[in-house]
């Protein structure tokens, strides 16, 4: 292969990465950045966007032919007029008679009607980097326009009477709370007999136990079917992106892993998978959740929708077979929800603790996730070691170079020996310039007499593409990364750099639209990125020459969109390679064309005329 095949193909791989990075991840920050904005907004603007009332019709308790799909009219109607009337969630959540929610890592309440939880606030997570920002507002009522619950009910019959569902209002203890110490007791009694006491409880983190014993003291058995279900009247203001599935999603039977966009399932109305006798199912955010684990006792029918009667919603329901309830016997169904942030070793925890299959899906790890979840350990490693996720990413890329140290090694030392024999080269052209077989065939037997892989100064660059885009991947999804601070203006690794040099970085009293948002540490990565890609000599095709000279700039303002801890990444792994780079072939005794190159960039060109 040529010298000119060799760096035209190297200029195609960067293209390719250009192109790449360009399509699938350029707007992605902004997006996020936008979508936190629009959820401030959202909350402020809630109780003055009309409601559209679910359609009528609803009894108080499900009956034979209910199914989870079914609205609760009777809760909507009781909150319009205190939604309309007094602008705020707090109005609409002391319409209803609740049980308090107090735990270390979350603040709310359970509707008694219903038994749903319907409201749940985020202790340790903010809108915002700013501390004094409100806390995430992961579950609302569902008269509001963010409207989001979970509820567990029954389906019964004409020999069960009413049972349990949206509209049941429940009996609970005075001043109760649900603390991890403190279970809730709810009761309900309908007129055949049937006494229903549910039993709540919480851990310390996200997951409830919801524990419902049927008691049945009529004199005929009774046949019931429990239901459980995620119901959310709204969706993310900008669609999910390719890296990231925000949407319904569950693990059931046969069909294992289901994610399924918004888009998705609006078109399609409704996904039904085959019968399952474990798993989960839910709604997902980018780092937030609600799912549900059906009891393992009875078979049940998983399903994903999108109503559009009455307020449109996307739910991920739940329908178990029926199960006996004898005259003067129990029965007892156990179902899990989980509410919450999406930490990876709670996830994890959870997943081998409780037995529930595949929970960790419940984080995007991707395709690439046996080089994303291992990078994620690393990080989350030397974090807990450093007590820094921006120091730990340093040491990460050090790892990193070290696992490839041997590669990259001798892709240097075969480059270096290229620029050895590269007065050899040129006489090979110009001997054979009317002849490119031979010309061909003598570069052939040159590269294998030097034991040179002409392909060897490929890799570099080739095996940065996986780990670029696995911490991309980690920043990106784990909510461990979010608001995680670095050092002076860095306060959140997973956004952007927020300075720009087209305001002196905030010297200067006005701010710069999006796409001149050029930081201190874009700026950083582009020079080292530069100053990189000088350690070599200039290609001699001019169109070569023009896309090196430009890479570095065109990197530096696609960069700048990136997650913060991303450049630093970037600018910290280019400068271990020029350093490396250097020392291999000084050891090789080849010539570093750095301070040639740069001379030469900077040299005025004499004219024709000189």
């Amino acid at each position: 292969m040529t010298d000119n095949n060799r760096n035209l193909f190297i200029t195609i791989a960067l293209s390719v990465v250009i192109l790449t990075l360009w399509q699938v991840f350029f707007m992605n920050p902004r997006i996020e950045a936008q979508r936190e904005q629009a959820r401030i907004e959202q909350e402020r603007v809630a109780a003055q966007r009309p409601v559209e009332p679910a359609a009528p019709g609803t009894p108080s308790a499900t009956s034979s032919g209910t199914v989870p799909g079914t609205p609760a009219s009777t809760v909507l109607d009781q909150a319009t007029s205190v939604a309309t009337q007094a602008a705020s969630r707090d109005a609409v959540i002391a319409a209803n008679q609740r049980v308090r929610i107090d735990t270390p890592s979350l603040a709310g309440s359970i509707n008694l009607t219903g038994a749903r939880i319907d409201d749940i606030k985020l202790k340790g997570y903010r809108t915002t980097v700013d501390k004094n920002s409100p806390n995430i507002e992961l579950l609302n009522p569902a008269i509001l326009p963010n409207g989001q619950y979970a509820e567990i009910g029954f389906v019964g019959n004409a020999e069960s009477g009413a049972v349990p569902g949206p509209d049941t209002v429940w009996t609970a203890a005075a001043n109760a709370t649900l603390t991890p110490s403190t279970p809730v007791t709810l009761t309900y009694v309908n007129d055949k007999g049937l006494t229903f006491t549910r039993t709540i409880s919480i851990d310390n983190d996200y997951m409830f136990t919801v524990s419902d014993t049927v008691a049945n003291g009529g004199s005929t058995a009774v046949s019931l079917q429990n239901y459980g279900r995620v119901t959310r009247f709204d969706k993310p203001e900008h669609a999910s992106i390719y890296v990231l599935h925000e949407g319904l999603i569950g693990v059931t039977g046969e069909e294992g892993l289901q994610e399924i966009k918004y888009a998705k399932i609006e078109d399609e109305k409704q996904v039904k998978p085959g019968k399952s006798t474990d798993g989960w199912l839910g709604i997902t955010d980018k780092y937030w959740a609600v799912a549900l684990v059906p009891s393992g006792k009875q078979p049940f029918q998983p399903g994903f929708s999108w109503f559009e009667e009455g307020r449109p919603r996307y739910q991920s329901d739940f329908l178990t077979d029926a199960m006996e309830v004898p005259a003067g016997g129990t029965t007892t169904v156990e179902t899990l929800v989980f509410a919450g942030a999406k930490q990876v070793n709670k996830i994890q925890a959870y997943e081998a603790d409780l037995q529930i299959r595949q929970f960790d899906l419940l984080i995007d790890w991707g395709w690439f996730y046996f080089i994303t979840k291992p990078m994620f350990w690393l990080i989350d490693s030397l974090y807990h070691l450093l007590g820094n996720f921006g120091l730990a990413i340093l040491a990460t890329t050090v790892v990193v170079k070290a696992i490839f140290f041997p590669l990259a090694n001798k892709s240097y030392a075969s480059m270096a020996n290229m620029k050895k024999v590269q007065p050899k080269m040129l006489e090979i052209r110009e001997k054979y310039a009317d002849d490119k077989m031979k010309q061909q065939q003598a570069m052939m037997e040159l590269y294998k007499a030097e034991k040179i892989n002409p392909l060897a100064g490929c890799w570099p660059i080739l095996i940065q593409i996986p780990v670029f885009f696995a911490l991309y991947k980690v920043l990106y999804v784990t909510i461990e990364m979010r608001h995680a601070p670095f050092f002076g203006w860095i306060q959140d690794l997973a956004a952007p750099d927020p300075t720009s040099i087209f305001n002196l970085f905030g010297l200067l009293p006005y701010s710069v639209p999006l796409f001149l948002m050029i930081g201190v540490w874009p700026l950083i990565m582009g020079v080292t990125m530069f100053l990189q890609m000088r350690m070599n000599p200039t290609p001699p095709d001019p169109t070569q020459a023009m896309i090196f000279t430009w890479m570095p700039v065109v990197f530096t303002f696609m960069m700048a969109g990136f997650p913060a801890g991303l450049v630093i990444y970037w600018a910290w792994n280019n400068s271990l390679s020029i350093l490396q780079q250097g020392i291999i072939m000084k050891r090789q005794g080849a010539k570093i064309e750095l301070w040639d190159n740069l001379v030469a960039l900077f040299k005025k060109k004499p004219s024709p005329a000189e």
